[in-house]
């Protein structure tokens, strides 16, 4: 599913234009992400939780050219699933 998809799914869903389910998905989708670029978590129960996970330095190695280089630190955002979701995809992946 992609984010039209989505859009579409609310539309139907809640029986609301798919301008509207728009503008909602964008504003959750926004939000999140706001809120993980200041360094928050967020928890969805049932669904999973998101956080950002925080990566020091190091020295990597170029694949092309075998050459050393300095990793600079970074944060990249994780996500873990929840129980009722995995219980969910897996109780689908057995049929």
């Amino acid at each position: 599913m992609n984010k039209s998809e989505l859009i579409e799914a609310l539309a139907e869903a809640m029986n609301i234009p798919v301008r509207e389910a728009a503008s909602i998905t964008n504003t959750i989708i926004e939000t999140m992400s706001d809120a993980l670029a200041r360094g928050e978590s967020i928890e969805i129960r049932g669904f999973g939780s998101f956080v950002v996970k925080e990566y020091a330095s190091y020295t990597g190695r170029n694949p092309k050219t075998g050459e050393k280089i300095k990793v600079k630190p970074k944060k990249l955002p994780f996500f873990k699933v929840g129980k009722d979701l995995r219980e969910q995809v897996n109780k689908h992946s057995s049929k």
